[in-house]
């Protein structure tokens, strides 16, 4: 636990105080150099299949704090408003058989439970009880192609006009504890958490965890993907792709 937190606040610090340096040419290289030496020494030091650590239902937190957006707008609202009954999860892209998915088939596909603690850029940390299918569930029903590389999660909030978007490399989205989230602590999902799903990742850090998740869509390269920094905090605040913890 103790290790966790540092790890957390230390990542918060670096993203804090090195978005300077990471504007101009060599930072960029810089950092590119120094976040794939993270992705690599993390993986060497934790086996792919190594589990995040879990908790026991006494140690959940009394309240799960929302963060970044916790009320979407355009046509969210309505989708809120009937019980997201109409919302659907498409999973597409390099796929060999694309998927259009309702709540009800999300809930009835085999679910993990696990509860975990969910570590924020910004320095603060919450323990909650998550529940979803297994991402690899989805993605073995769709059947990757050969040529995909990368899993992009589609979202429903903007910020700032743009829309929110994070992605993994196959070895996260086929970790075991990776999971299209739908309850939280035994219920449905709050709206401020993400509602009706959301990404748990269990193995990095919150930015990478998608709320209000609307898309799964697997592809060979980020590069052409918003500004090609594979998410929407990594393309505008020298955020690290990789945020492996």
């Amino acid at each position: 636990m103790k290790r966790r937190n540092f790890l957390a606040a230390a990542s918060a610090a670096f993203v804090a105080g090195c978005n300077r340096v990471a504007d101009s040419a060599p930072g960029t290289r810089l950092f590119a150099a120094a976040e794939d030496w993270h992705k690599s020494a993390h993986r060497l030091l934790n086996p792919r299949d190594a589990l995040a650590l879990e908790f026991a239902p006494e140690d959940i937190s009394p309240f799960f704090r929302g963060n970044g957006t916790t009320q979407p707008a355009g046509d969210y609202p309505a989708h809120e408003a009937n019980g997201f009954e109409d919302w659907r999860l498409e999973v597409r892209g390099l796929v060999r058989h694309p998927l259009s998915l309702s709540l009800d088939n999300i809930r009835r596909l085999p679910q993990r439970t696990q509860i975990t603690r969910h570590d924020c850029v910004e320095g603060w940390s919450a323990i909650g009880q998550w529940t979803g299918p297994q991402l690899s569930t989805l993605l073995n029903a769709a059947g990757l192609r050969e040529e995909a590389r990368f899993i992009v999660f589609r979202c429903a909030d903007e910020l700032a006009g743009a829309e929110y978007y994070e992605s993994v490399d196959l070895v996260d989205a086929f970790h075991s504890q990776t999971i299209v989230a739908h309850r939280l602590n035994g219920a449905p999902l709050p709206v401020r958490n993400g509602a009706p799903l959301r990404m748990r990742i269990e193995k990095q850090l919150g930015y990478k965890h998608a709320k209000y998740l609307t898309a799964i869509e697997a592809v060979a390269s980020l590069d052409r993907i918003g500004a090609g920094g594979g998410g929407y905090w990594e393309d505008r605040s020298g955020y690290h792709w990789y945020a492996g913890i």
